[in-house]
């Protein structure tokens, strides 16, 4: 999976990002090493939630499978 983070630099130093496809989902870093380090971390957060709350809209005869691609 490919996904586009917008990558600004912080006024106070650092950097910050935020995924716009993802509403919400931004991290921050005090090198651009830490940055990417968290972006990892919020992208895969961000994720397993969304299917958490999925899971419990989902009929109980569907279940969710994951793929690699």
């Amino acid at each position: 999976m490919k996904i586009k983070v917008i990558v600004h630099k912080a006024e106070e130093g650092g950097y910050w990002a935020e995924v716009p496809a993802l509403p919400g989902c931004a991290t921050q870093g005090e090198t651009f090493e830490d940055l990417l380090k968290n972006l990892y971390e919020a992208i895969e957060g961000y994720l397993e939630a969304r299917a958490e709350s999925q899971d419990k809209v989902l009929p109980k005869e569907a279940k969710i499978i994951e793929i690699a691609v």
